[in-house]
């Protein structure tokens, strides 16, 4: 953990149970006084990791209980009629594939843009200045509402259209997924790491095979990254990240 002064704003994560939001959770709650955790149950055909949210928040306040004190009420919020709209491969039985406009069939299209709306409207209400997102254009899977600048102007927006302040966190944004291992190291040591590994769920097709990065099928793009991070990680000694502010 990173020895700093704490913010007194509050922050929300979005929360999936997966490797990146475990990393941003563990973020917040080393610079947040206060931090409580949504997730969205958007009909994905990997609906365990909406299990492995609330397992993995549990293990989190359980191994740091200094954490475990900053840890708010967890939010789950119902979009299954969103998730409808798409007919994705993360929404729907098909392939996994690219598709003829240069996007992963696993494209949810808005999908951090809704995620982004509801959780600040949520913010609103409960006070909470910052909104954490795992979003990352370094390692990811194209999808275009993971650019800095597509969040950038979302923020715009919803301070306009809510007469807020609000902050869009990206912690992981120009990390690679090697990097996103060693920050985890570095916020939460070996214990972290641990959790990650075996607790979080990042496999777009809902598999909890295990393999020595974590559980998944092992083929998907989402598993693919996370094993070639957790390779070159390991291949370059595993080091930790220093955490940015």
């Amino acid at each position: 953990m990173t020895a700093q002064p704490l913010s007194n704003d509050g922050a929300l994560v979005l929360f999936s149970g997966g490797q990146d939001s475990t990393a941003c959770l563990a973020w917040a709650l080393d610079r947040y006084a206060r931090v409580e955790t949504v997730g969205f149950d958007y009909g994905q055909r990997h609906a365990v990791e909406l299990k492995a949210r609330v397992k993995l928040r549990r293990r989190v306040a359980q191994k740091f209980p200094v954490w475990g004190e900053r840890l708010g009420p967890d939010h789950r919020l119902n979009l299954r009629s969103f998730g409808a709209l798409s007919e994705s491969a993360l929404t729907t039985d098909r392939a996994i594939e690219m598709t003829e406009r240069g996007l992963p069939s696993t494209f949810v299209p808005g999908r951090n843009l809704v995620f982004l709306t509801y959780a600040a409207a949520l913010a609103d209400r409960r006070g909470l200045a910052a909104l954490v997102g795992g979003m990352c254009e370094t390692d990811y899977s194209g999808y275009p509402d993971c650019r800095r600048d597509t969040l950038d102007a979302l923020q715009s927006a919803l301070n306009l259209g809510m007469a807020r302040d609000f902050r869009i966190e990206t912690p992981l944004m120009w990390l690679t997924k090697a990097q996103t291992w060693g920050l985890a190291k570095a916020l939460g040591g070996q214990t972290l790491v641990d959790l990650t590994v075996h607790d979080s769920h990042t496999c777009y097709t809902g598999d909890r095979t295990p393999h020595d990065w974590g559980h998944g099928c092992g083929v998907c793009p989402a598993c693919d990254l996370r094993a070639r991070g957790w390779r070159e990680w390991n291949e370059a000694g595993a080091p930790s990240l220093e955490a940015r502010p």
